[in-house]
């Protein structure tokens, strides 16, 4: 009675079950790898953002890719802002995560330890961005003379790694990413590699508005959709199994129904004839 299995309906809908069991376990193991990696990073920069403070100069070099389990140091860097090469970063977005505007993108200049004389990128926080964007926008200005800053050390910006299209043929002072090694090549002198997220000191007034550390406490829906997935690939069995069943079953009832009306007796002639008479 299960010979309707081998029609190609049933073939069909079989196969398409065999392919979509391996395939929603695969897809639920890449959404468990996924909530691992957030789960590991948030562990990162939560360890790196409670560490102590060092120089700079200890993380990065000119020209150095900063490694991934350096981000979100704290770091220092003493020094005197270079403010006639200030520029400002393109469509970013204030804390709110909703008002776009500038970050305030300024090169300090190191003035002690191994790396004295060389720049460092310091991203001073976010403005907003004014009715003129062909225009330098009014930046609130640098401190003058020695800072020390306090910041995050943050990685070069890639169009690769962030998704910001690099456009060319902007105003002048106005970029789309913050990286060392073209701001290098404007400044004609070293820059160490990445560029710090500046935590302190506060700006008078709160402008330029600092930028707030990255949230490293949610871990994402993706552990739910891993678990999602692998209930979809234990339904595909299952289904099928109460699908060949109802099937069964009503292949049985329809060849009873059939075997009772071939069995059912005929009505006598004599009465037929008479009544028809």
């Amino acid at each position: 009675m299960y010979r309707f299995l081998l029609s190609r309906q049933w073939v069909i809908l079989t196969l398409v079950g065999l392919v979509l069991i391996p395939v929603m376990i695969k897809l639920g193991f890449w959404q468990y790898h996924r909530h691992e990696h957030r789960v590991a990073q948030n562990q990162l920069i939560a360890d790196n953002l409670h560490a102590a403070p060092v120089p700079v100069t200890d993380l990065t070099a000119p020209g150095r890719t900063l490694p991934r389990d350096d981000m979100w140091r704290r770091v220092t860097a003493s020094g005197t802002y270079d403010t006639r090469h200030e520029v400002v970063v393109r469509q970013r977005t204030a804390a709110d995560e909703k008002t776009i505007g500038y970050y305030v993108l300024t090169p300090l200049v190191l003035d002690q330890g191994p790396r004295k004389g060389t720049t460092v990128l310091v991203n001073r926080g976010w403005i907003a961005a004014g009715n003129d964007l062909t225009r330098f926008p009014d930046v609130p200005a640098a401190p003058k003379g020695r800072v020390t800053v306090t910041g995050r050390m943050m990685a070069d910006e890639t169009t690769e790694g962030s998704g910001i299209k690099d456009k060319r043929g902007l105003p002048d002072r106005q970029v789309m990413l913050i990286n060392s090694e073209r701001q290098a090549e404007a400044l004609h002198r070293p820059v160490l590699g990445g560029y710090i997220e500046q935590t302190a000191p506060e700006p008078p007034g709160g402008t330029p508005e600092l930028v707030p550390e990255p949230d490293h406490d949610s871990i994402g829906p993706h552990m739910a959709y891993a678990v999602q997935w692998w209930l979809f690939a234990a339904a595909v069995p299952v289904g099928w199994f109460v699908l060949v069943r109802r099937e069964r079953k009503d292949r049985l009832a329809a060849a009873e129904s059939a075997d009772s009306a071939e069995s059912a007796p005929a009505e006598p002639l004599s009465r037929t004839v008479a009544s028809t008479e």
